[in-house]
Formats: C-alpha cells, sequence, structure tokens
C-alpha cells in the first residue's frame, strides 16, 4: 500500500465481547485498522469523526438493533456511502434480508461466520476503499499542482508586465519613454483610425533645470523632475499623453485637440501651471525650485502629415519659444510669433 495512504478502517458493531474477539483474530489478517464498538450508539459517535471502508454490524442488538444502526450510520456524512454488512445468527429469512437491504445493508454473512467467505468479501470492500483514497488523493495532487501552475502563470505574466512596462517607460518619472510615445504617435497618424486624426504634438523643455541641478545636486534635480512631470500630466486629460522624452525634455499629445485657438489657450495654461515654484523635500529638508516651461506646439495635420514632419515642427517651435525668452509657448509655422503668460 502507499505509504502515504492511511490503513482504510473497519468498525466491527457488536454487543457481544466473544464475538468482537473473534472478529478481531480474524481480521488481523487484512490490511486494515480495526475500531469496534458494542451497540449503535457507540458505532454512530464512530462514525461523526471517523471514514470507514466497511462496516461489520451484528443484528439482535439491545437498545438499538441493527436495522435501526443501519439507517442511521448511512445518513451519517463521513458514511453515508460506506458498505454495510450484517453479520447475525439470527434474521436470515427473506423478509428480514430486505428489511436489512432497505436499511443500508449491502449484503448478509450467517453466523456461524465463513472466515474465507467473510475475508474474501473484506478484501473487496478495503481494496475499493484504497482506490478511493488513491483517487481523492491523486485528484488533491492535481487540484494543488493546478493552483501551483495558475500561481506560476499568473507570475509570470506579473513579470512580463513590469518587463513591458520597464521597457516602454522612464523609470524615474513612471511616465511613457521615447520609444512608447514614438509608437502612440504613429497610430494617431495612423490612416485607418480617422476618429484620432485630429490632435497637437507638444514639446515641453524645462526653462532653469541646471541651475538648481548643479546648485541642489542631482538627487534634487531628480526630485524636481519627478514633480515636474507629476504636475505636466495632472494639467492634462487622462486621454492626453505625457511622456518624459529624455533629460528635462517632455512630450505631450493632446487627443482630438485641432483647433488652433484651443492648443494656444493650453499652452499658455501650461506655461503658468508649470513655473508655479516646486517645494522638494530631500532627508527632512526641503527646499524650493523655481523654473519655467518652454512649450513648442505642431498640429496635424496643419504642421504635418508624418511623425517626422510633427516631430520637427514642434521641436523648431520649441527652440524658437527659448530662443525668444524662455517661460513662453509658440505654435509652428513662420506666422506664429512668440507668445507670453
Amino acid at each position: 500500500m502507499n505509504a502515504d495512504i492511511p490503513a482504510p478502517k473497519i468498525l466491527v458493531v457488536d454487543d457481544t465481547p466473544a464475538n468482537l474477539f473473534a472478529m478481531r483474530r480474524l481480521l488481523s489478517q487484512v490490511d486494515a485498522e480495526l475500531v469496534e464498538a458494542s451497540s449503535g450508539n457507540e458505532a454512530l459517535m464512530h462514525c461523526l469523526d471517523q471514514r470507514f471502508a466497511l462496516i461489520l454490524l451484528d443484528v439482535n442488538m439491545p437498545e438499538m438493533d441493527g436495522y435501526e444502526a443501519a439507517s442511521l450510520l448511512s445518513s451519517e456524512p463521513l458514511n453515508h456511502d460506506t458498505p454495510i454488512i450484517f453479520v447475525t445468527a439470527a434474521y436470515t429469512d427473506d423478509i428480514n434480508r430486505l428489511k436489512g437491504y432497505r436499511s443500508g445493508a449491502v449484503d448478509y454473512i450467517a453466523k456461524p461466520v465463513n472466515d474465507a467467505i467473510l475475508l474474501s468479501k473484506v478484501r473487496v470492500f478495503l481494496e475499493l476503499e484504497t482506490s478511493r483514497m488513491r483517487l481523492n488523493q491523486a485528484l488533491a495532487s492535481l487540484e494543488q499542482r493546478n493552483r501551483q501552475l495558475q500561481d506560476e502563470i499568473a507570475e509570470r505574466r506579473r513579470v512580463e508586465e513590469l518587463v513591458r512596462h520597464q521597457a516602454t517607460h522612464d523609470p524615474l518619472t513612471g511616465l511613457p519613454n521615447r520609444a512608447l510615445f514614438g509608437d502612440t504617435l504613429e497610430r494617431f497618424l495612423d490612416p485607418a483610425l480617422p476618429q484620432i486624426q485630429d490632435f497637437a504634438l507638444l514639446y515641453v523643455d524645462i526653462d532653469g533645470f541646471k541651475p538648481v541641478n548643479d546648485t541642489h545636486g542631482h538627487q534634487v534635480g531628480d526630485l524636481l523632475l519627478q514633480a515636474f512631470a507629476q504636475r505636466l500630466r495632472s494639467a492634462v486629460r487622462a486621454e492626453d499623453m505625457v511622456a518624459r522624452l529624455g533629460g528635462d525634455e517632455f512630450g505631450v499629445l493632446l487627443n482630438g485637440t485641432g483647433d488652433t485657438e484651443t492648443v494656444m489657450r493650453k499652452c499658455g495654461d501650461l506655461c503658468a501651471h508649470l513655473r508655479a515654484p516646486y517645494l522638494l523635500s530631500r532627508n527632512g529638508r526641503e527646499c524650493t525650485a523655481s523654473v519655467g516651461a518652454s512649450i513648442g506646439a505642431a498640429i496635424a495635420p496643419v504642421h504635418g502629415r508624418t511623425h517626422d514632419e510633427l516631430v520637427h515642427a514642434a521641436d523648431h517651435a520649441m527652440y524658437e519659444a527659448k530662443r525668444s525668452g524662455k517661460n513662453q509657448f509658440r505654435l509652428a509655422g513662420p506666422e506664429s510669433e512668440p507668445r507670453r503668460r
């Protein structure tokens, strides 16, 4: 027998000690744990918390006879399908046999017991119980392995998602990086998606970042980049995209915004919003950084119909804003003049 599977149990119920002793000696020849009961009530107590492969039950007992005991034993959840064999010297006529079967018995063995017949039947039921336990063990093992596989799949997906996120997002600010920004811009320009053709591309560069970084150190510079990124992200809609393109340069895609006045008004609001002082804290010490933003804007398809055309137009407009005094915005195109806020 598999060492992981416990020996099946047999319940012997008889009110005569000599009969219990005889059954004990006989059943010592099989690989099973023997549990004895001298009454139907005691048998019921055993069945409350133990599973039995077989119940050998005397019919003629005081207080509760075998028929009543069999009926009650069959109703216990742990043993509702446990086979019951009546072992009796009486009540072996057809009427009583029928009564016994209706009470839940599967067989009758008359006393005096034929040892060979009883052992043969006992071994059959023990093999059935052992097979049941092995099946349950196999099912439990499969269920455990299934849970492990589900956990492994979930972990692999989490790792894949993390790797994918790291490949497409800036580790410092958590914003999309240049690669993801470029892919998104290409999708916006996809002629198969006309519903998002109308959009504006903004290039945003921090004015005055280097002095803050040189004066307070790179850690404060990183804090400033994080605060600037968060403020920029919060200033646009959820359907818009904000990315860190590298260094202190950011990109914004204003989805569904192609009206010149709307874009210019949004750029002006961003300039004002982004130049408010930044309170930064490091190691319990606080400092205030004041920077601004130069913004260049290009509208599709007015200023370009391809990725390179739009990027060039927005980048050129942003540098025009910087050369014109910084902390301002400019719309791509020779007709546009720098506008201050």
